[in-house]
């Protein structure tokens, strides 16, 4: 008859956007693969019902600092198919049996060296000419991506021009993509004072927050 529906006509699964990685996954990453906890909550992931199951679902675990620093907006799982260079791990789980099966897909840095002010002040002092730089990953600030998630600092020497007073240091902040600086970036300031410089990046050289 008319304006019959057929039966086997399916409902197309409207996919939620990111959200935080769902329990049972957490305890997973950190139990099983050792990973902090804290940092395990700063990253997002986004699921899809698995087949016709209740409680199973496909996951993609990601880090929203990486999205940034790449400029992609995840909006949800298919986004991931179409940018896989963003997914750290993808998997199954389910709520009702607790079970949880993750392929590393990235590798997610945790582990990542803090310098202290000193340190920081002896590797810009290192600096010998313009074509190289020292950058520290930041975990405050204005850049994306990274470790620390916020980044990194990029100092180098300036171009001194003959009978023109400049400052010795220019001071950048640049996204983070694959562990290293995507260009120098925005600049932010420059000084004479390597000093200064150190302790302004110390102050956001440090654990990661979010």
């Amino acid at each position: 008859m008319f304006g019959n529906k057929k039966n086997d006509d399916k409902k197309v699964e409207k996919l939620s956007g990111p959200r935080e990685i769902p329990g049972v996954v957490q305890n997973y990453l950190s139990k099983e693969l050792k990973l902090d906890i804290e940092l395990v909550r700063l990253l997002k992931s986004t699921t899809r019902r698995k087949g016709d199951e209740v409680r199973a679902f496909d996951i993609k675990i990601f880090d929203e600092g990486d999205a940034a620093a790449y400029k992609i907006q995840v909006k949800d799982f298919t986004t991931l198919d179409v940018h896989p260079e963003l997914v750290l791990w993808e998997g199954w789980f389910d709520e009702g049996t607790k079970k949880v099966a993750l392929v590393e897909k990235k590798k997610f840095v945790q582990d990542v060296t803090l310098f202290s002010a000193d340190e920081i002040q002896k590797k810009i002092e290192a600096l010998t000419d313009q074509s190289n730089s020292a950058f520290f990953y930041m975990a405050r600030g204005p850049a994306t991506g990274g470790p620390l998630g916020r980044g990194s600092t990029v100092v180098e020497l300036a171009q001194q021009v003959p009978g023109k007073k400049s400052k010795k240091y220019l001071v950048y902040a640049a996204d983070v993509i694959d562990m290293k600086p995507a260009g120098k970036g925005e600049k932010l300031f420059d000084s004479d004072k390597s000093k200064d410089i150190a302790k302004w990046i110390k102050e956001a050289h440090h654990k990661r927050l979010y």
